[in-house]
């Protein structure tokens, strides 16, 4: 059975973190989103993968190469231009057999429940439960069998919803020919699936586990969920007068320096320069070849590869890309006084406590004052002493 992954589009609303990678490529737990749905799939027993790509598509290529690395074989079915769900899955015609699976590359499942979706009727939806149904498509089941799909209704008639994992044959391909122009102009799969509806065909598994991964502020609860399960390990060298207290894991090539205190879970790089002094806690994620340095504290973020917090520095409940470098005592607030939940350029985070999202290149002067819900994009430089607040954009230049 082949695995068709759906990675061809960019996520518009993870910018600016997709300035320079897809959205599937984004690092959970120092991995790419993209890999960890890969390695639940091989470990339910498929090793043969379709990726449905795109925008990133070289970056894409270049880290799973033919899957050789993880045990599995990749072909790669090109989507050149992002034209809709539909689209995309019938990008993948020639590259199927008979049954197959199609799962969206932006979310997280268990191992079990990609197992069990495969051994069930073709075809056939994973459905899951949701707090807030109005931003998916809601289904209503009766019998195992899907009896309506509505998009994104603001009033839902219920909270389980269509999560993005089908099995079909390919008799879906006939389906998708017949499917119109949504008036996006998108040839949407969930136009197939009416169809299916309506001949009473398709049914509904019920996922015991899922997580969304659409918001920016979605990679912090998967990077929360995913660094729960990984174990300690150390394959660099931690100085005498380090305390480490829960889950830490080291990379290769990296120094934890004397005095640094790090509450895990936590995961850090490799080549990364850690403390003197340093204080990490929660889940914190720390690409390669970082520097967390003199009294800077990170809590509950994710760091990308090449980002330098040097000194006196605080990071809380962000998310900063790659390369960026903070002047010391530049800091980030993560929480209203008013405690309501931290809205980000209108959109509601649904957290209490959420800091910055910050894109890649961003360089920050000394004692910079970085405000709750702030969106910075990749490029911009700020001069010492800013206080920054709201949507910032790319190359912005704030002295």
């Amino acid at each position: 059975m082949e695995c068709v992954v759906l990675a061809a589009g960019e996520g518009k609303r993870m910018r600016p973190l997709t300035a320079k990678r897809p959205k599937v490529m984004l690092p959970l737990v120092n991995r790419p989103m993209l890999e960890h749905l890969v390695i639940a799939a091989r470990d339910a027993g498929i090793d043969d993968f379709v990726f449905v790509v795109g925008y990133g598509e070289r970056e894409i290529r270049r880290h799973f190469g033919d899957g050789s690395a993880w045990g599995i074989h990749v072909n790669y079915a090109p989507q050149r231009q992002q034209n809709g769900t539909a689209d995309a899955v019938r990008a993948a015609r020639e590259l199927v057999t008979d049954t197959f699976m199609v799962l969206n590359g932006d979310m997280i499942l268990k191992s079990e429940d990609i197992a069990n979706l495969a051994r069930g009727s073709s075809p056939c939806m994973g459905v899951s439960t949701t707090d807030h149904p109005q931003d998916y498509g809601v289904v209503l089941t009766e019998n195992s069998l899907i009896t309506s799909l509505e998009e994104k209704s603001q009033k839902p008639k219920s909270n389980l919803i269509n999560a993005g994992a089908y099995l079909f044959d390919t008799d879906i391909f006939g389906m998708i020919d017949r499917v119109k122009p949504s008036p996006r102009g998108e040839l949407e799969l969930t136009d197939a699936l009416t169809e299916l509806i309506a001949k009473k065909m398709l049914h509904a598994y019920h996922l015991s586990y899922w997580m969304d991964v659409g918001h920016p502020w979605d990679i912090l609860d998967a990077n929360t969920t995913l660094i729960g399960h990984i174990p300690s390990e150390n394959h660099g060298t931690i100085e005498e007068g380090v305390s480490l207290k829960g889950v830490v894991v080291v990379g290769e090539g990296s120094i934890v320096k004397a005095g640094t205190y790090i509450e895990g879970p936590c995961i850090i790089g490799k080549n990364c320069r850690i403390g003197p002094h340093a204080y990490i806690r929660g889940a914190t994620s720390i690409g390669d070849e970082c520097h967390v340095g003199h009294c800077s504290e990170v809590k509950n973020s994710i760091i990308m590869s090449g980002t330098k917090i040097p000194h006196f520095n605080y990071i809380g409940d962000s998310i900063i890309g790659s390369g960026c470098n903070f002047g010391a005592g530049t800091k980030i607030a993560n929480l209203r006084h008013d405690h309501a939940t931290v809205r980000i350029c209108g959109k509601d985070t649904r957290r209490k406590k959420f800091g910055a999202i910050v894109g890649d290149e961003v360089q920050f002067g000394i004692n910079c004052s970085v405000n709750v819900g702030t969106m910075i994009g990749s490029n911009a430089l700020f001069g010492p002493n800013t206080y920054i607040e709201g949507c910032i954009g790319d190359k912005a230049i704030i002295r």
